[in-house]
């Protein structure tokens, strides 16, 4: 067994990565072909990463352009703590009103402390914002991963 195979997450170690951090650092190609890196919160649905942006982002317009993107979950302060994904994936860019306002809600329901629905005032302005967004849903075509927490120490 090769020591890349010995890091692996297994399908529900990807399942809890995903759900316990918040940040992912979405990469796509911006207009002069450099990497374009942003960190986003984000939802895994059904294992696949979801955002929602501005319409008119530079990661938006990028992702219209050429849809490859890679999708960074990370975690660990230390080497020895190391663990995270590495997905690529070519973009879906939701427009849709119900589909936007619905992820909206999902991601606001993940993100603030102690609610388990969206409603009132709140679910009022994520009404109001859904208009100027999208979601981008980033399905796996390849994924790497690792967790130096298996290697016990020993490099």
């Amino acid at each position: 067994m090769s020591r890349r195979d010995q890091i692996k997450l297994s399908e529900a170690e990807l399942g809890e990565l995903l759900a316990e951090e918040r940040i992912a650092v979405v990469s796509s190609l911006g207009p002069r072909g450099w990497p374009h890196s942003m960190p986003l919160w984000f939802v895994p649905r059904d294992g696949v990463i979801w955002i929602w942006t501005y319409a008119k982002s530079q990661k938006v317009r990028n992702l219209e352009r050429d849809p490859r993107a890679t999708v960074l979950v990370e975690a660990g302060r230390s080497y020895e703590e190391l663990r995270g994904a590495m997905i690529e994936s070519e973009a879906v860019v939701h427009r849709d009103f119900e589909t936007v306002l619905g992820f909206a809600e999902e991601l606001t329901v993940r993100y603030a402390e102690g609610i388990s629905a969206v409603e009132g005032d709140a679910k009022a302005a994520l009404e109001a914002q859904a208009p100027k967004r999208v979601a981008i849903s980033f399905p796996a075509l390849r994924t790497a991963t690792w967790d130096h927490r298996k290697l016990g120490g020993t490099y």
